[in-house]
């Protein structure tokens, strides 16, 4: 309205000859009211991990820029969002997410931390960080290893268990053991670890995260056994101070974070849905040595 005639064929003249597609973002903030976005966590995921609060400052800088507002939304029981957002990030991905069914049903854009066919996802590589842990932890003669775990019911706890799996397979070694902790901190590795000693015989560990290595090393300790003279460990995430003394698999997280952003801009754009993995690789330290 309030513009002439003439005026608006120009316009629409222009939008088809230059294929333009709105920006919601950018209509909003016109209005000065900004993209809401929710942070759903999925119901029972654990937050106050150090992955968690790494990828929540990071993804907070980049919305610091972006035009678009950050809001925590709870989970119901259902494991659907309580509370109603404009868009949403998916995190703690896992199977059949409620979530994702829901918002596509009712064409709510969205990005899932993680990955699924036919979703607007971003993630760390996890199979092949997987992968790299047992390659490397095989050329240095370890063929027999545990794996300590969360719950495998998490899309990023069964991919790296997958990646090290299929290596130590492929390599003809010994299927090595996995151990799941109830509590995927650096005590539950700890005290499951410790519990599992007696049980089995193994020369190297990979721990599915920094803070589940730093637990594994602390119940070997505690049982005699040195690192890595006596026991390789290995984690996954390199997390400033938890594990830059370890060799692990680092994960890019700032990465993550900037690509989830860019590709919440795509959604609400209605650009085509694509996923993303991002690259990860293995920084050796000193937890890991040849098999003696």
């Amino acid at each position: 309205s309030g513009v002439s005639p003439a005026t608006r064929e120009m316009v629409r003249a222009a939008v088809a000859r230059l294929g333009y597609q709105p920006d919601r973002a950018a209509r909003e903030l016109s209005n000065r009211r900004p993209v809401t976005v929710g942070l759903s966590t999925a119901y029972g995921h654990r937050r106050l991990i150090p992955f968690f609060m790494l990828f929540l400052e990071h993804l907070m800088d980049e919305l610091a820029t972006s035009g678009l507002r950050l809001r925590d939304v709870p989970t119901g029981r259902d494991g659907l969002p309580a509370e109603p957002a404009d868009a949403y990030m998916l995190f703690g991905a896992h199977p059949d997410d409620p979530r994702v069914s829901d918002l596509q049903s009712r064409g709510v854009p969205f990005v899932l931390i993680g990955h699924q066919d036919g979703v607007r996802s971003v993630a760390a590589d996890d199979v092949a960080g997987g992968r790299r842990a047992a390659e490397h932890l095989l050329r240095l003669g370890h063929t027999r290893a545990l794996h300590v775990t969360g719950e495998l019911g998490s899309q990023a706890m069964a991919d790296r268990a997958a990646g090290f799996l299929a290596a130590y397979a492929e390599a003809g070694a010994p299927e090595p053991r996995v151990l799941e902790c109830d509590d995927l901190s650096a005590l539950g590795a700890y005290r499951a670890v410790a519990r599992d000693l007696a049980d089995s015989a193994y020369t190297a560990v990979f721990a599915a995260t920094d803070e589940l290595a730093n637990g594994a090393i602390a119940a070997l300790a505690d049982a005699g056994l040195r690192v890595p003279s006596d026991v390789s460990v290995v984690g996954f995430d390199d997390m400033p101070e938890v594990g830059e003394d370890l060799t692990t698999v680092r994960q890019d997280i700032a990465a993550i974070a900037r690509t989830a952003v860019e590709l919440l801009h795509e959604a609400l754009n209605g650009a085509p849905v694509r996923g993303v993995r991002v690259p990860v690789s293995l920084v050796v330290r000193g937890t890991t040595a040849e098999r003696r």
